[in-house]
């Protein structure tokens, strides 16, 4: 299996935003910043329904979900860009029942595969000729990423992951590396 990478540049998420904004795919665009701003697996984000989302047509202020992988329940809070972008989805996407799925494939009533995502999000990371390897978990490495920057603590950062130690999230958001160079560059004695 291949190693994807985040999002380092925020720029960038920026202008991958405003690119999904513009061509009115309310989907994609939820699936964009939902997948950067809480960090669940490509399996968990495409199970979500928008009965898990919305109540009375706003969106919910947090939801549980049970991870896939792990079995552990974990608590979404909503933020201000996923409540952004759940309002646009609920305003521009063809909502026919609750039951739906969120990110439903535009050819059946079910919930777009991971190849398809992973198609999709290469796709965004090609528009803009971002070099990086992209695929399902960039979205994931990108939350973990931009935490890191933001000064949260490993031990934050592994529990909203959900990862078992913090060696597994350290690796996993490949952040070691570009702190060491980093802190080498910016000694400079």
């Amino acid at each position: 299996m291949e190693t994807v990478e985040p999002i380092r540049n925020k720029s960038d998420i920026k202008t991958i935003k405003i690119n999904l904004r513009g061509k009115k795919n309310p989907r994609d665009y939820l699936l964009f910043v939902m997948g950067i701003n809480c960090g669940l697996r490509a399996s968990d984000l495409l199970r979500l329904k928008v009965r898990d989302l919305f109540r009375n047509g706003r969106p919910v202020e947090y939801f549980y979900i049970r991870m896939k992988k792990t079995n552990k329940e974990l608590k979404i809070d909503i933020n201000d860009s996923m409540k952004e972008a759940l309002n646009y989805y609920y305003e521009n996407a063809d909502i026919i029942s609750n039951n739906e799925y969120l990110f439903k494939s535009e050819r059946s009533d079910k919930s777009i595969e991971r190849t398809r995502m992973h198609q999709l999000i290469n796709h965004w990371v090609q528009d803009i000729e971002l070099d990086i390897r992209a695929g399902c978990h960039t979205l994931r490495k990108t939350f973990g990423y931009q935490a890191r920057m933001q000064g949260k603590s490993i031990d934050i950062i592994q529990e909203a992951l959900g990862h078992r130690t913090q060696e597994v999230t350290k690796r996993y958001i490949g952040i070691t590396n570009d702190e060491v160079k980093s802190l080498i560059m910016d000694l400079n004695l």
